[in-house]
């Protein structure tokens, strides 16, 4: 699974959701990582996995609570093409 992140500037980057961020999120959310997102289905969540990616991949990003959803313009889930 990724993560195509869209900022406010325009630019734009697929991120690959990896195990250290689904571990992250679960601490984030206090349960399992599929169950949550399928269960919950809260665009929090989304954007919050965005942030953690962001961070995964080096950029310097604003706290999540204080300011990081203002310089977000769309994230979307990529899922996985079972089909190849």
């Amino acid at each position: 699974m990724k993560l195509k992140v869209t900022l406010e500037d325009g630019s734009s980057g697929s991120y690959q959701i990896t195990p250290k961020i689904e571990v992250d999120f679960e601490k984030y959310v206090g349960g399992g990582f599929a169950k949550t997102l399928r269960d919950q289905e809260k665009q929090e969540h989304v954007y919050f996995l965005a942030w953690l990616c962001l961070k995964a991949a080096g950029q310097t990003v604003k706290p999540f609570e204080n300011g990081f959803l203002d310089t977000l313009s769309l994230v979307e889930l990529e899922l996985d093409d079972p089909n190849g």
